[in-house]
């Protein structure tokens, strides 16, 4: 047996044991940053609820922001495209696959519940409720905003909790930084090409980050870590599989 396998089948009975989303010293500061995000979108659902207007802290930022980039609608509607339907279903199954493949079970689970729960609740829940409208069509919270951000948010509870795959630490945080980068964007280019208010985008992330959290914390509480049963038999993969699995470790 060569120095490959002996590593492979200890990396193997690493994965027996099964790791929370959220390390124990984090689901406090988690648990504060998931009030807040319910008290956002509550206090923002309020303030705006029927309303078919710019509110006070939209008035300035949506007419800087439309201004500065007024020549470039062509851009806009590319970078707001990461925000619809097919682009978030690809994501979405991208993160969870490479759970799967690297034997992730919680994590794949984590994503197929995080990011569909965000989104369901800004586009069924909260948007008919609320009933904040531009141009005719519910607005608040954002649907585009709440996608991308949402995706951005679970990659960055996998990139950096105890699931976390082997990568070199400035890797991992550059990862989490474009992806929040790009989400930014997304949010900034709904603002300019004046489909939501500011304050839509904010509602947006709020709901995002919120049922992310709430989604890991659950996770975490009602399905306990501990050691998973053993396969019957080792695990048939290919040679990309196993190298993509190791990085994960």
């Amino acid at each position: 047996m060569t120095r490959d396998d002996l590593a492979e089948r200890a990396a193997l009975r690493q994965d027996l044991v099964v790791r929370p989303l959220l390390a124990p010293a984090a689901r406090v500061p988690a648990g504060a940053v998931l009030a807040v995000c319910v008290a956002v979108t509550a206090i923002f659902g309020v303030l705006y609820a029927h309303q078919s207007q710019a509110g006070w802290l939209d008035a300035g930022v949506d007419a800087r922001v439309r201004s500065l980039l007024a020549g470039h609608p062509v851009l806009l509607n590319r970078i707001a495209l990461l925000g619809s339907p097919v682009p978030m279903i690809a994501m979405t199954a991208a993160m969870a696959l490479a759970c799967l493949v690297t034997r992730r079970w919680r994590g794949a689970l984590f994503v197929v519940i995080a990011v569909p729960l965000a989104e369901a609740l800004t586009g069924w829940v909260l948007k008919p409720l609320i009933g904040r409208t531009l141009h005719g069509y519910l607005s608040f919270p954002s649907g585009h905003t709440t996608g991308v951000f949402a995706v951005a948010a679970v990659l960055a509870v996998l990139l950096t909790g105890p699931l976390r795959p082997r990568l070199a630490a400035p890797v991992r945080l550059l990862c989490v930084l474009a992806a929040i980068a790009a989400a930014s964007a997304t949010a900034t280019a709904m603002v300019g090409m004046g489909a939501h208010y500011f304050t839509d985008t904010v509602g947006g992330v709020a709901v995002a980050v919120g049922a992310v959290l709430a989604t890991a914390l659950a996770i975490d509480r009602f399905v306990p870590a501990g050691v998973q049963r053993k396969p019957v038999s080792a695990p048939i993969g290919s040679a990309q599989s196993s190298s993509l699995r190791r990085v994960w470790r």
